[in-house]
């Protein structure tokens, strides 16, 4: 008896220990990964001949506001900032109207080679986005979209993880609601608009984040396809903040964490919607 309490107090230390570790591990990586952004921060509240003191200033004395006001007067900021809206906001409702007809259809309609179609469409994953970078962008100049938002928006309002995702949401709802609706007279649309979508809000919602979050940050499709300065977005903008002999660190960080701003917000927003989309997307293949 004796040695059986001390295998299982031996246990629980162990485990213990093992759970100490882990956390200290993810600690010291979640630490890491905030050390960038706690600089960011705190350079963007520097005038430009404290950003590189040593020692550093974390904490900046005085706090200098200035860095927010100027980025406005000195780049067409705001143009900038409601064009990445815009387009962050158009790819995201097109892709979720897109993502979810086509998960429907591959999760719930019955039509021949369906699931070879589905894994042909799935292995465009595989394919590395700059393999099709060239051609989608002579594909957009004989279209004449160039410095368009049509350019900016189109390309990114179908994908394949979108479908994928909406498709592995679908299978979890029971096929019972959609067999009496079918027998009740409901077509397959009103089947997709009155059950299956009001019963998919987690999902849409998941997807939605990955997608506002994906088009708000991307960079290099939008550097391609766009000309003026009028047509950039907040990451392109970024670097005219950046010059060849000299670069205003604190203005280029205020603009950063501007830009930081609506990421940040959808993400916290929606956090609780990312750990459900762990639990769901992978049940049923």
């Amino acid at each position: 008896m004796i040695e059986a309490k001390e295998v299982f107090g031996r246990k629980q230390l162990g485990d213990l220990g093992k759970r100490l570790a882990l956390h200290l591990v993810l600690g010291v990586g979640g630490l890491a990964m905030l050390v960038p952004l706690a600089w960011t921060v705190s350079s963007s509240l520097k005038p430009y001949y404290l950003v590189f003191v040593f020692p550093p200033q974390w904490i900046p004395k005085p706090i200098y506001w200035g860095n927010y006001t100027r980025v406005f007067e000195v780049a067409p900021y705001a143009r900038w900032y409601l064009n990445t809206a815009i387009v962050a906001v158009s790819v995201t409702g097109l892709l979720l109207l897109t993502s979810s007809a086509a998960g429907y259809a591959f999760a719930r309609l019955r039509f021949p080679h369906r699931d070879t179609i589905f894994l042909m469409y799935l292995g465009t994953l595989m394919i590395p986005g700059h393999v099709t970078l060239i051609p989608r962008f002579v594909l957009i100049q004989k279209l004449g979209w160039i410095n368009t938002f049509a350019a900016l928006i189109v390309p990114g309002i179908v994908g394949a993880f979108g479908t994928f995702f909406m498709r592995q949401f679908f299978l979890t709802v029971p096929e019972e609601l959609g067999d009496a609706a079918l027998i009740d007279g409901c077509s397959h649309y009103a089947i997709f608009l009155r059950i299956m979508m009001p019963l998919a809000g987690p999902g849409l919602a998941t997807l939605a984040i990955f997608t506002f979050v994906s088009s708000w940050n991307d960079f290099l499709w939008p550097l391609i396809v766009t000309r003026s300065p009028s047509m950039w977005l907040v990451s392109v903008g970024l670097r005219a903040f950046s010059g060849e002999f000299f670069t205003e660190w604190g203005l280029l960080m205020a603009a950063a964490c501007l830009g930081l701003i609506p990421t940040l917000i959808v993400y916290v927003s929606g956090q609780k919607y990312f750990v459900r989309s762990i639990s769901f997307t992978g049940l049923k293949g």
